[in-house]
């Protein structure tokens, strides 16, 4: 191993009371910090850390971490505002894939995670340099140090010799490690925001004396609000805005606030963020806006220093509803009505039209963030903070970028287990729904990524903020139904084919209703109704035989939800009947849900409150809630299916793969498509099964693999190679159905004369059988990380565009999803006679593909297409690979943006 110990990144992170630190590591520069921080150790912490309080011990282990690079160390070091509290390093012994660690935790500073922490950042680093295993020997007394390694999640064995305790601890990364972390994390950023979210005093700098001024405005709405807590101002030219006291600096308050509500401009910011820190400020709210590169690095190291959470820059501002804080730091119009709802969105139009939609509902608000630029909290830390407040039941987001997509997928896939999460997925371009060219990474559009992301999460993906507030009326009022097969019941023929055919869009299923049912109804509608499915009841229904209709199909065993759609009518008017309130006037919880679509109605989607409790949603058109009754059984889908799992893969060789993108990269330290050799030696490594085939340069050497690799019906297929060539089919690079020598000659003489100057050889492969041809493949995305691809592959592929896709590394159930995805789907089970493909082998082909993409993070680009499967064995029959230079980047690593 030869990683130079600097080239690791600086990074901050929590400890588990929300302060933050920064881990970096050791340079030869620091030596004197880390002397000093030796130095006033107690003699006891040094025996535990050392065996010994000998400060000799302490000397030489600040000479030994600070000593040059050098191959199989790394020695990383926690700090906090420039002081060392924390020291972590592994040192390689004669084992090349097992390295000893040591700990040592500064004073007074003990289980506070700092420990924790940097094991964690050592883990990542020693898994990336290839190591397996960490030993560490301690003190049997020394408790702290143990309990540490038994709370890591990884697996640790110990052995007792004497007063030492001898341990091994298993580097392997598995559900539980990252479920430890996970924890571990969510405890530290809750406790992060709880300065933001739950402040004990907040100050206001920028409010003006007079009105019109973004702060102002800001002091008011909390003044006003009945904030409950201690409120100040800054401002130096004013003792008192609004009743609120005024100061002339952050400095001069005469209690720390925890919260600082920053409206001043861009050009001071970054000076008004420093006094916030060294003032002791533990948040900051920061609505100004236009900040250049310079302002906005300044702005983020007084936070990093100091410490603070942010939110913002440009946002329109939180709100915590709770009774007893009543937190209302926005510049909204109105103050949002108090419920179960969290917001988190990036822009402030979108926040004001969602508060005052679910104000408007009478699902309120539990909490508001406007995460804006979203320089530091991110709709990740939103979701962690719902999931631990004890009052919010439904989360909506509107997030138009995701720092790190792989945690707050993991995040969103556990609290939606919870709670429903809801999005708008923003976005989406003509570009994003462009065909699929010939390669995977045009394939993979935007949309489709953030599609994956949202099915694997388990969140709620709507296409506007009017469909998130319709489905969120009738998640937070009504159970989620078992299925998609829906009753309508109507007074109106017209109003019933409307949401017939709303339901048929939608996906529902309209069954007929059974003849004990119909005979059921039959008896209490008036005379003219049919009990078909849409029920209709004619215009002279009564309330009385309306309540009991939708009763009576309640009790339907075939039957998941009821929606009723209902027309104003003079025959109901004249007798006094409501026939809304036959739906109210009893409990808004039944058995199966209800939805109600009112073709009158003003708004689009309102909750009708029920006479014992609830409230049923009612809608102004029949496709409003046929979607949302299709996003409940979604969900309830979703919840019904167990968490997948990382299958055991045989026949997978990690070591050897890196070592081939390693070889080919040291070649080529641009990156580029890999030569065919070498594409089949990587992709031998993970077992994926390839067409038989063989490499010429030669005229001769192509006539010797033909003959070798001839099939059953004595026909090869020849394809010209050179650097770069990704659509042999456009370029007329391919002769298929070779028979002799002679066809074999005079395909090699044309591609050679064709492509002189480019080609750099031919690949012969025997003739493929028939069967169905499919595409595999896999992207890095920047930001997402590894999407895996598939549907329809050969030459069609590029019109049809039938794909489907999943975000890396791939559960069994998401296999499962992926396959059963797109449109060709039905193909692969036999439709049309073919007979069902080898399903197991499409299955693990897209498993190995995956963990190629997880183990490689240098493979920018996998494209198989075609693949031949057939009801015997799924083969790759072409197959391309591009690599680039790349270090992998933990997905899961403890840090802040």
């Amino acid at each position: 191993m030869t990683h130079d110990t600097r080239s690791r990144p600086t990074a901050h992170a929590l400890l588990s009371d929300g302060t933050t630190v920064c881990i970096r590591p050791v340079r030869p520069g620091d030596h004197g910090q880390l002397h000093g921080f030796y130095e006033e150790m107690s003699a006891e912490n040094l025996r535990l850390r050392f065996f010994a309080a000998s400060r000799r011990s302490a000397t030489m282990a600040a000479d030994r971490a600070c000593t040059p690079p050098r191959p199989g160390y790394r020695a990383l070091m926690a700090e906090s505002k420039d002081q060392v509290i924390g020291l972590a390093e592994y040192e390689v012994g004669d084992e090349a894939a097992t390295a000893e660690i040591s700990l040592a935790v500064a004073d007074g500073l003990h289980h506070r995670g700092v420990g924790t922490l940097l094991v964690e950042h050592l883990v990542s680093a020693a898994r990336a340099d290839g190591i397996t295993t960490f030993t560490a020997d301690a003190l049997s007394e020394n408790h702290a140090v143990l309990q540490l390694f038994a709370d890591l999640g990884l697996r640790t064995a110990r052995r007792f010799e004497g007063p030492e305790v001898r341990c091994a601890i298993e580097l392997d990364e598995d559900d539980a490690y990252l479920s430890a972390v996970e924890a571990r994390g969510r405890a530290a950023d809750v406790a992060s925001l709880e300065p933001l979210l739950r402040p004990d005093a907040i100050v206001v700098v920028g409010a003006g004396r007079r009105p019109g001024s973004v702060g102002r405005a800001l002091l008011h709405h909390l003044h006003a609000g009945g904030f409950t807590r201690r409120l100040f101002a800054v401002n130096p030219c004013a003792t008192s805005i609004l009743g609120v006291t005024s100061y002339p600096s952050v400095s001069a308050l005469p209690k720390v606030p925890d919260l600082a509500v920053l409206a001043v401009p861009a050009t001071a910011l970054p000076d008004t963020a420093e006094e916030c820190g060294k003032a002791g400020v533990r948040a900051l709210l920061v609505v100004s806006a236009g900040l250049d590169s310079q302002q906005a690095q300044a702005l983020m190291a007084a936070c990093r220093t100091y410490g603070m959470r942010l939110v913002g820059p440009n946002c329109l501002g939180i709100t915590n509803t709770d009774p007893a804080l009543s937190l209302d730091a926005t510049f909204a119009a109105d103050h949002p009505r108090p419920g179960t709802a969290g917001v988190a969105v990036q822009s402030g139009g979108v926040g004001i039209a969602l508060l005052d939609g679910l104000s408007r509902l009478g699902i309120g608000v539990s909490s508001f963030a406007s995460l804006g630029d979203k320089y530091d909290v991110s709709g990740n830390d939103m979701l962690q903070w719902w999931e631990s407040d004890n009052r919010t039941e439904l989360a909506l987001l509107h997030l138009e970028s995701f720092g790190n997509p792989r945690a707050f997928s993991r995040t969103a896939r556990r609290v939606s287990r919870r709670m429903p999460v809801l999005t708008v997925d923003a976005g989406r371009t003509d570009a994003g729904r462009r065909a699929a060219a010939s390669h995977t990474a045009a394939a993979a559009n935007p949309t489709m990524t953030r599609q994956a992301l949202f099915t694997q999460s388990g969140i709620t993906a709507t296409r506007s903020v009017g469909e998130l507030l319709e489905t969120a009326a009738l998640l937070h009022s009504q159970p989620l139904p078992a299925g998609t097969r829906v009753a309508i019941v109507t007074n109106a023929r017209g109003a019933g084919v409307l949401a017939a055919d709303a339901c048929e869009e939608a996906g529902h299923s309209l069954p007929p209703l059974t003849p004990s049912v119909i005979e059921s109804l039959s008896a209490v509608l008036p005379d003219g109704a049919t009990a078909g499915n849409p029920v209709y009841v004619t215009a002279a229904v009564t309330e009385e035989q309306l309540g009991n209709c939708v009763d009576r199909i309640m009790r339907h065993p075939g039957i998941d939800t009821v929606l009723l759609t209902l027309v104003p009518t003079a025959v109901a008017a004249a007798t006094g009947d409501d026939l809304v309130r036959a739906l109210t006037s009893g409990p808004a919880r039944r058995a199966l849900p209800v939805a109600v679509v009112r073709l009158e109605q003003d708004l689009p989607v309102r909750l009708l409150p029920a006479t014992e409790g609830g409230s049923i949603p009612s809608y102004a058109e029949p496709g409003a809630a046929a979607r949302a009754l299709a996003h409940a059984a979604h969900r309830a889908a979703w919840l019904s299916r167990a968490a997948g799992t990382l299958p055991e893969l045989a026949q997978v060789d990690t070591a050897r793969a890196r070592a081939v993108a390693e070889t080919y990269l040291a070649t080529h330290p641009d990156g580029g498509w890999l030569d065919p050799r070498t594409c089949a030696e990587l992709l031998t490594c993970y077992g994926i099964p390839q067409l038989p085939w063989s490499w010429a340069q030669t005229e001769d050497d192509a006539v010797i693999a033909a003959e070798r690799l001839r099939g059953p019906d004595g026909r090869v297929v020849l394809k010209a190679h050179w650097q770069g060539l990704l659509h042999k089919s456009e370029q007329h690079a391919v002769h298929l159905d070779l028979e002799g020598e002679a066809q074999v000659r005079a395909a090699f003489r044309d591609v050679e004369t064709r492509f002189a100057g480019l080609m750099t050889g031919v690949v012969v492969q025997p003739l493929a059988a028939r069967g169905t041809e499919l595409f595999a493949g896999v992207v890095q995305d920047e930001v997402f990380g590894p999407l895996v691809l598939f549907g329809l592959g050969g030459t069609v592929a590029e019109v049809l565009a039938d794909h489907a896709a999943r975000l890396a590394p791939l559960t069994d159930l998401d296999v499962h999803d992926l396959i059963t995805a797109p449109r060709c789907a039905p193909l692969l089970f036999g439709a049309g006679g073919s007979g069902t493909v080898d399903l197991e082998g499409l299955e693990q082909l897209l498993l190995r593909l995956s963990r190629m993409a997880g183990d490689l993070p240098q493979l920018a680009e996998a494209d198989f297409n075609p693949v031949l499967a057939t009801p015997d064995a799924v083969s790759v029959l072409d197959a391309r690979v591009r690599l680039l230079p790349r270090r992998a980047q933990h997905p899961y690593l403890r840090r802040l943006r």
